[in-house]
């Protein structure tokens, strides 16, 4: 009877942290290939938006995704954009480089078709160095990022970009 409630036990704990570490490889892979498209971004809080068209390559190996990019707007400034991450059971954790050429950390996990990320920016925006990121795949063939901050003033959460992008 012993065996029987040990066996018991050590199913039910393999099933449980069976699922803490799923693979993700499969989900990063969706998102590897040529994307192109466009949308928006602010410089702060309060501004004015600005429209962006943009390109990424984005590779996946494993457990790990990578995003290389550039956007422009106002049609001659040009600006690489890059975010580098890896999942660890049903976390994740990298590095994101935006138009200041800054690096800031990224970490978070899945939550269905989204990556939700918190950020950690290089230097201090918008009045602090914390935002989030969230990379969603929208359907098999078109992914959002979209990246929102608190603004300072008001204390409310204000979309600060948004690229919407389709397989190319």
């Amino acid at each position: 009877m012993k065996c029987c409630l040990y066996t018991a036990i050590a199913l039910t704990y393999l099933g449980i942290t069976g699922a803490a570490f799923a693979d993700e490889t499969p989900f990063l892979q969706s998102l590897a290939g040529d994307w192109i498209g466009g949308g928006m971004m602010k410089r702060s809080t309060s501004s004015s938006p600005i429209n962006l068209d943009c390109n990424f390559k984005t590779q996946a190996s494993g457990e790990a995704l990578s995003m290389k990019g550039t956007c422009r707007g106002m049609i001659v400034i040009t600006r690489a954009v890059s975010a580098s991450i890896k999942a660890n059971g049903t976390q994740y954790a990298g590095t994101y480089i935006g138009p200041s050429g800054g690096i800031s950390g990224l970490q978070g996990k899945r939550s269905g078709e989204a990556i939700n990320l918190a950020v950690r920016w290089s230097r201090v925006i918008n009045g602090d160095r914390s935002a989030t990121m969230t990379i969603q795949r929208v359907d098999a063939n078109a992914i959002r990022i979209r990246t929102v901050d608190k603004d300072p003033a008001s204390g409310q959460q204000v979309v600060t970009s948004e690229i919407n992008l389709r397989r190319d």
